[in-house]
């Protein structure tokens, strides 16, 4: 029978440790503005460590269909962030860039990352801590369109 009360006192600590694994999960909510007329896809992603494409794995993307568009990033371990957003009117799925780098397609950075200068992830980083926070871009261009 003791052998039981421990079996049954492992169980509760293994599922209280879930259950706090999944209570460390945030939510981020983003909010993009600017968003152009024409369509394409508006595609919205986390950043952790640098502003690369390498490090901006995880997000997601929606149909333009209105100059806002929401987005609810879930299950987002607790960390620091930046967030990038652009919207690809050509429908290619990247960001499209002149041969020196700039970005063709409307573009946003969260913080101050992007916004007069070279796009820097000290200067774009959030925190996200449980429950999580709510994020809003503006998307603007380096560069009339073509």
């Amino acid at each position: 029978m003791r052998g039981a009360g421990a079996l049954g006192a492992s169980a509760l600590l293994l599922a209280a440790g879930l259950a706090a694994g999944a209570a460390r999960a945030a939510t981020v909510e983003v909010e993009v503005d600017g968003i152009e007329p024409g369509g394409g896809r508006v595609f919205v992603a986390l950043c952790q460590g640098g502003l690369s494409e390498a490090a901006c794995r995880d997000g997601d993307s929606a149909r333009a269909t209105g100059s806002r568009q929401r987005f609810v990033l879930q299950d987002v371990s607790p960390g620091t962030y930046a967030l990038a957003a652009f919207q690809d009117l050509d429908g290619d799925g990247r960001l499209d860039r002149t041969p020196l780098g700039l970005p063709l397609e409307p573009y946003a950075f969260s913080g101050e990352g992007g916004r007069g200068a070279r796009p820097d992830f000290a200067r774009a980083a959030f925190a996200v801590r449980e429950p999580g926070l709510a994020i809003r871009v503006r998307l603007s261009r380096a560069l009339p369109p073509r």
